[in-house]
């Protein structure tokens, strides 16, 4: 395995692509092997070095409206069809969005995003003009780069979004498309799909990712990388479930932080130039956690997350900078 990773190594660096069949090599890494695993790990951090530098972005979100989403989706605290005992409260005002940026810029984040519950914004509605309100505030009082997660909208509101100020738009497609029927019903991966495209075309930058461990195989989770990897987006969260009591997959089993790792590692042999980013759930990976900026992350998620709660924003700039990275 050893030379199959050179070998597909060398490739990346010399800028070509790795092909499914090529990823799905990498699977048959051992986790019980440790020199195969290290070299995975190693090979990931040269290829990101080579692509991206030694530049490790901070990013944060506001949890800015929770609760009562008529989606499905099987992991969810927020969503209507579980009882999870989430908090429910309509969108946040313009003076908190203001006050939590602030707070986050001076600690150091690079990145703040607005994240709303529910299945998407209607063009209709009056959130749309709430939120460019707030968007339009933050762009004049802050210099944080502006990030807006709100589901599955038209490109009338994407526009609106980023006339606004939004910079990049946040939509996961959090499993690859074969799964995705057994992760949510109310709503198919082609209308995340066409989310972001129309993100795209309006000018936005896409944030897109997903979630590891809803029960999905290692091929489910190549198979998604390869199609963020045809969507060009330029941001991937790695989010790792945190089971949530009253949700459908409250009781799916842990994964193995080494799994977790190696497919860190495959991801960058996917994608060499894009941020690979740290998000819910990373602490999953436990003392392996810094390992993982070692072998293909070059971004995070920090601060408190959605309903689970994170690490805080100063911790992490300490870990980047001890592994050698510089915050922008």
């Amino acid at each position: 395995m050893k030379e199959i990773i050179k070998i597909l190594k060398e490739k990346v660096l010399n800028k070509e692509k790795i092909t499914y069949e090529e990823a799905k090599k990498l699977l048959e890494i051992s986790i019980e092997d440790n020199e195969e695993l290290e070299e995975l790990c190693n090979s990931a951090n040269e290829i990101r070095d080579k692509f991206c530098g030694k530049n490790f972005d901070l990013c944060t979100i506001v949890n800015a409206k929770s609760g009562k989403c008529s989606e499905d989706c099987k992991y969810c605290a927020q969503s209507a069809h579980f009882k999870t005992g989430a908090d429910v409260y309509p969108l946040i005002s313009k003076e908190k969005a203001l006050e939590e940026a602030v707070k986050v810029e001076k600690e150091g984040a690079h990145r703040y995003s607005l994240v709303t519950s529910g299945r998407g914004i209607n063009e209709n509605s009056c959130e749309v003009k709430k939120l460019e309100e707030i968007y339009s505030n933050l762009k004049e009082k802050t210099k944080l780069s502006l990030c807006a997660s709100h589901g599955i909208c038209s490109e009338e509101v994407l526009r609106r979004l980023y006339n606004s100020g939004v910079k990049t738009y946040h939509h996961n497609l959090e499993t690859s498309r074969e799964y995705y029927p057994n992760i949510c019903t109310t709503h198919t991966y082609e209308e995340r799909i066409r989310t972001i495209k129309l993100a795209q075309k309006v000018g936005l930058q896409v944030c897109s990712g997903g979630i590891w461990g809803l029960g999905e195989s290692e091929e489910d989770r190549i198979k998604m990388a390869f199609e963020l990897r045809e969507l060009g987006v330029f941001s991937i969260p790695i989010n790792i479930l945190m089971p949530i009591k009253g949700t459908p997959l409250e009781n799916n089993l842990p994964l193995n932080p080494k799994d977790i790792l190696k497919m860190i590692a495959i991801y960058r042999f996917i994608l060499p130039n894009v941020y690979l980013r740290y998000a819910g759930g990373r602490i999953k990976l436990g003392e392996l956690q810094e390992k993982g900026i070692l072998s293909g992350i070059n971004s995070a998620l920090t601060g408190n997350f959605l309903t689970t709660t994170g690490t805080t924003i100063e911790s992490d700039k300490k870990m980047v900078r001890r592994n050698g990275y510089e915050i922008k």
